[in-house]
């Protein structure tokens, strides 16, 4: 089955030039330092002669690993099988997984944008063994070298490679050179017998592995049990939008853990980390409470960015952290032959958790009607995201579309109640009496009203003692019919 393989690599690089250092030599120089005159190999004297104004890194092989581990992590999304190897090289099992994304050419365009969106490049192979897709991705030229699918092509492949593409020959290569050999069909050529006795098992099992005639064997990655991720800040960001390209690389982190663990999450919080010291602050924290669990990344992104926008900052932020608050099982997807018209309930959902975090959870209601026979009472919004009892509501009782805040008071005319042109009575009187449990009594009688171009009208008259009886009623509109 393929295999990927990805070795990242930065991308950006400075105007000036930048090296990394290990024990006071050159091993990684970028395009600027190398044009300046910079070699791999030389010392810091050298570098700071032909260019002063090269930036010089140490290695650093912990965050390194750190940064491999995080790439591996968002890789998941492709296929839970992932091992981290030597030479920052991952090897990924990908042949359950090219038809979900439609082949191997779309995949390693999906894989190339992820890790772009993580701040690296890398050089992507393909290969029916991991050992051979390590070799073509780290020797092959061209795109078209490294993508094999089959093993008769693979052995073609590798056998032109150099003989010291193979990690466990470098040991031995001057004594191969002796010998005439230059490449990796050259060394296949050689009798296996005295392979063994010079140079020892390993070198045949790896070569046994990368042409797949002998099996392999991984290490994969594991996941921790909750997602925390954090990134630094290259640089103190003084607005919230200029954290919105850690957090995308953050939520790739999130969405493979979730794709590996198949899990779906329904709350993240974001917490914006500020300068340390004596006046530190607490971290500026931005909760997202999904309506629908998701493990999409667009989605996510899109909440976060309508957030981001939205908050002013108290204090520069110098790093971002990613939790996972509350995640579930994630359902799988439907398989009805048609779609649901106007979109799915996740459509819809994510509707709703867009306009929530663009608006504000105050400004995106619904109703929650309660159970209490008053109008003004019963009809009642709520926050979206706000949970609320199921309430049963009378049938047979006509109901308005339209409910107003505060009753209007109707003129009269003829002793009939009027609005626009006289009213009369279409339906019969619904008496309410409530609310003298909590010093809100009221009394009416209800009745739908038209008018004389057939508009509906939910009007009511105060009941009146038979002392008052002397009084003109008084009517009121309070609803309106679509």
């Amino acid at each position: 089955m393929p295999l990927e393989v990805f070795r990242p690599r930065w991308s950006p690089e400075p105007l000036h030039g930048s090296v990394v250092l290990e024990k006071d030599k050159v091993v990684i120089a970028d395009s600027v330092a190398r044009a300046a005159g910079v070699r791999l190999g030389m010392k810091r004297g050298g570098v700071l002669t032909l260019s002063p104004d090269t930036e010089m890194h140490e290695r650093d092989f912990a965050r390194e690993r750190a940064v491999q581990r995080d790439v591996g992590i968002a890789l998941m999304r492709f296929s839970p099988e992932v091992t981290l190897l030597d030479e920052a090289t991952m090897v990924v099992e990908v042949g359950a997984s090219l038809r979900l994304f439609g082949g191997l050419l779309a995949l390693c365009r999906e894989a190339k944008a992820l890790l772009a969106t993580l701040g690296l490049t890398a050089r992507i192979s393909a290969a029916p063994t991991g050992q051979g897709a390590w070799l073509l991705a780290r020797y092959a030229k061209g795109h078209g070298a490294r993508r094999v699918l089959k093993l008769s092509t693979l052995e073609q492949r590798l056998a032109s490679l150099p003989m010291v593409a193979v990690p466990e020959v470098r040991q031995f290569a001057d004594w191969f050179s002796g010998l005439g050999c230059e490449t990796i069909a050259d060394i296949r050529r050689l009798p296996r017998a005295g392979l063994q006795r010079r140079c020892g098992e390993h070198l045949l099992d790896s070569l046994d592995r990368a042409f797949g005639t002998a099996p392999e064997l991984f290490d994969w990655l594991e996941l921790p049990p909750t997602f925390s991720a954090r990134i630094e800040m290259p640089d103190r960001l003084e607005h919230a939008d200029g954290a919105v390209f850690g957090a995308h690389r953050l939520i790739v982190q999130l969405c493979g853990w979730l794709c590996a663990k198949q899990l779906a999450v329904s709350a993240v919080r974001l917490s914006l980390e500020h300068e340390r010291g004596r006046d530190a602050i607490e971290p500026t924290s931005i909760d997202i409470a999904l309506g629908e669990p998701t493990w999409r990344e667009e989605h996510l992104l899109r909440l976060l960015k309508e957030r981001l926008h939205r908050i002013e900052l108290t204090a520069p932020v110098i790093a971002l952290r990613l939790d996972a608050s509350k995640v579930e099982s994630a359902a799988p997807a439907s398989d009805t032959l048609f779609p649901e018209p106007g979109g799915s309930k996740e459509d819809h959902a994510r509707l709703l958790e867009l306009l929530v975090a663009r608006l504000g959870e105050d400004n995106v209601l619904r109703p929650a009607p309660s159970a209490d026979h008053r109008p003004e009472v019963a009809n009642s919004w709520v926050p979206v995201t706000q949970t609320a009892k199921p309430v049963v509501i009378p049938e047979g009782l006509p109901r308005p579309t339209w409910m107003l805040d505060t009753p209007v008071r109707l003129l009269m005319r003829q002793h009939r109640p009027f609005y626009g042109s006289p009213l009369r009575m279409v339906s019969p009187g619904e008496r309410i009496e409530a609310g003298w449990f909590d010093g809100e009594l009221v009394t009416r009688d209800y009745f739908v009203a038209q008018a004389d171009d057939q508009s509906c009208y939910w009007i009511y008259r105060e009941r009146v003692s038979s002392r008052d009886a002397e009084e003109d009623q008084r009517w009121f509109l309070h609803g309106l019919f679509g």
